[in-house]
């Protein structure tokens, strides 16, 4: 599959249960439970789901132990939680070389009211671009694990918990030598992290429980998809909710067999998020608050940003009341299209009600029990309501707007707590502005290419380039990231186009160009460490394969790597030249008759070094050992051997690097590590955070300079 939202894939099924000779239908959904068609019979429809319920704790032999510890209460109160890119730039500064935790958070709270945990992400996608595996990732990030502890702090000073992936899939890489559970929790540990995210899994095995527990660093276990194993609801605490939606809200299936259960719902694609916020709203349950994925920015328009601002808040102040088991989804309102919720707990009773329609809703909304001494408070509003009196009944009337929110307390005079009182003070704050007057509209984030500056013009090729003769030229070519699809704001934006986009094609006016006729080797890199005396502020993994200030015996004639594009740029320009422009990589490689690989249109393993996929890197290929393989121009090594960085883009969040050629190494295992590619029709995206992470044992370069 092509897109890492297969958990979504699932199809309807019909429940059916036989209990001590009773059968109960329901109506299955993958993670949620379908709720009562609109003129059911509600109360019929949730004695089935008690009934249900009930068997299906009896089935799985279900026990609560890991709900009632207290190192994992905060679990219950994770309402909002992102997915956060460690390339995400409000995170890490790369030119002043810190973590910017403060200033992450800061913009998150401006926006829609903050978040209560972080899923801190440093693998995918660029892991399997070498064979570092996910511990090496997560140990490569800047100040290796004694800086990720730091930064692991400052989240918890500011009362945010964190949590990091685990990689089941990741089995092509670097062999660690000991059980994922084991290495994750040893890595977690160290790092003082609160919680593992199982990507992909369906349900993280009770192996993570018990190595987290043997090591004394209790961890709350987070599954991706949905259970493959029902029992797995003891020990996963909580878990994402890739829920399908209905006019008629879903419930989640485990918040119903366990009400202390947290469920975040993820719908990272959506430019539109209501149907996930009101979902969630109405099942008590929180929202991955997912913006960068891989790269590509989706972030919240101004409507659902404000909408998460506004039932975060009122999920917070009301988190005891929204696990008490005596939770009633689908209670009976007064407007149809209008759903409600009822949480009871401790004599009060809260109502979450979600407006499915496209109409505002004035007047009567519930009718519910009323006792003499109860008071009813308009939450979402802030403001006490003056209930219609009807014998036991009170009729309540308020406003709904459409595709909006209600939350409705009912609570006795005399218990008023403070908390409340300041709760009704702020939301009644917040409702002068309805959700209605704020945009909808969802862009795209605008990029810019880093420019490179023009060298010295040159006469003559200097020794070792190649003279590229000016031209027009049909530059086509696609990125080839694993997904986003060709929704805008995939891959990049290049100068002359509006928007990032996958696919590009435009016709150039290429100016003549020297090209390095090899890429860049450690002996030419070594002269120019001599030279300058050159080290990195951020060494860390720079020239990795070297040995006391040396390239290995042989290897003179090797491509350098272990560079980052910060490396590169400082030797282009110690040689008075620069990186080339993609477009000009691109045509150098490919000549005019847009050919598919360097020698023409069909592929031949045996013009570029053969293919790894093992768990150890071997060294790379000396650059003239393939001659069958030159470019039309005669540049030699452009594809198959190292990758080659090009372009830089970035935009408000994301740096990334244009990579070209290809390198000779892709883990096997798993379609989810960094594509090769060896066709000149197509490019690699890499995310850009640090230079101690960018370094890759496949990315070298190869320099260009300007003609007169």
């Amino acid at each position: 599959m092509n897109q890492r939202n297969f958990c979504i894939g699932v199809v309807m099924v019909l429940f059916i249960v036989v209990a001590k000779g009773q059968e109960t239908k329901l109506k299955f959904e993958g993670e949620t439970i379908d709720g009562p068609e609109q003129d059911a019979n509600r109360a019929d429809w949730l004695e089935e789901m008690k009934q249900w319920r009930n068997v299906e704790r009896n089935l799985i032999k279900y026990n609560d132990a890991e709900y009632t510890r207290p190192e994992f209460a905060w679990a219950q109160r994770n309402f909002v939680q992102p997915q956060m890119m460690v390339e995400d730039r409000y995170f890490y500064d790369v030119v002043e070389h810190k973590y910017t935790v403060d200033r992450y958070l800061d913009d998150l709270e401006k926006r829609y009211g903050g978040i209560d945990s972080v899923l801190i992400w440093a693998v995918y996608p660029n892991i399997g671009i070498d064979n570092r595996n996910q511990h090496d990732m997560l140990r490569d990030m800047p100040g290796g694990l004694t800086g990720v502890r730091q930064m692991v702090a400052d989240f918890h000073r500011r009362g945010v918990r964190v949590l990091f992936p685990v990689m089941p899939w990741d089995n092509g890489t670097r062999e660690e030598g000991l059980p994922l559970w084991v290495t994750a929790a040893r890595d977690m540990a160290q790092i003082d992290a609160d919680g593992l995210n199982g990507d992909t899994m369906e349900g993280i095995s009770h192996e993570y429980r018990k190595a987290s527990d043997d090591i004394g660093h209790p961890l709350v276990l987070e599954p991706e998809c949905a259970f493959s194993d029902q029992r797995m609801l003891a020990w996963n605490n909580m878990s994402w909710g890739y829920w399908k939606y209905h006019t008629i809200p879903v419930v989640s299936r485990y918040k119903w067999v366990e009400s202390r259960r947290m469920v975040n719902v993820c719908e990272r694609w959506a430019k539109n998020r209501t149907d996930g916020l009101q979902s969630a709203f109405f099942n008590g349950v929180g929202y991955e608050s997912w913006e960068n994925i891989w790269g590509i920015w989706n972030q919240f328009t101004p409507r659902d940003a404000e909408a998460l601002r506004r039932i975060s808040t009122i999920e917070r102040a009301m988190a005891e009341m929204l696990i008490s088991p005596d939770w009633e989804p689908h209670v009976s309102t007064l407007q149809k299209g209008v759903f409600a919720s009822r949480f009871s707990s401790q004599g009060r009773s809260l109502w979450l009600m979600v407006n499915r329609t496209g109409n505002d809703f004035h007047g009567e909304q519930i009718a519910v029990l009323h006792t003499g001494d109860t008071i009813y408070y308009d939450l979402w509003n802030g403001i006490e309501l003056k209930p219609v009196l009807d014998g036991q009944t009170a009729r309540l009337a308020f406003e709904i707007e459409a595709k909006g929110y209600g939350a409705i307390l009912a609570i006795k005079r005399q218990q008023v707590p403070q908390e409340v009182k300041k709760l009704l003070t702020h939301m009644a704050t917040l409702a002068k502005t309805s959700l209605g007057t704020l945009s909808s509209e969802w862009k795209s984030l605008p990029q810019k290419i880093v420019e490179i500056p023009p060298t010295k013009p040159a006469r003559v090729a200097p020794e070792g380039m190649l003279l590229i003769p000016s031209s027009k030229y049909h530059f086509k070519v696609s990125g080839v990231e694993i997904e986003g699809g060709d929704g805008p704001g995939v891959d990049v934006q290049y100068p002359w186009e509006n928007s990032p986009r996958r696919h590009h094609n435009k016709e150039l006016d290429i100016r003549a160009f020297y090209i390095d006729k090899f890429p860049v080797t450690n002996m030419q890199f070594k002269k120019f460490l001599i030279s300058t005396a050159y080290r990195p502020k951020d060494s860390h993994n720079f020239l990795k394969d070297w040995r006391n200030n040396t390239f290995p015996d042989g290897w003179e004639d090797k491509p350098v790597t272990w560079v980052s594009i910060e490396d590169a740029r400082e030797y282009a320009k110690w040689a008075g030249k620069r990186l080339p422009h993609e477009w000009e990589w691109q045509y150098a490689a490919q000549g005019q008759d847009d050919r598919l690989y360097l020698w023409g249109s069909k592929e031949d393993a045996n013009r570029i070094p053969m293919q790894e996929n093992g768990h150890d890197l071997r060294e790379p290929t000396n650059i003239n050992a393939f001659s069958q393989g030159a470019s039309p121009f005669g540049v030699m090594d452009m594809v198959g051997n190292i990758w080659q960085w090009t372009d830089e883009y970035q935009d408000e969040h994301t740096r990334a690097a244009i990579i070209r050629g290809g390198s000779y190494y892709r883990p096997a295992g798993s379609e989810w590590y960094f594509p090769r590619n060896t066709r000149l029709d197509k490019h690699g995206k890499y995310l850009l955070m640090a230079p101690c992470k960018d370094r890759s044992g496949t990315v070298g370069f190869r320099c260009v300079v300007d003609t007169e």
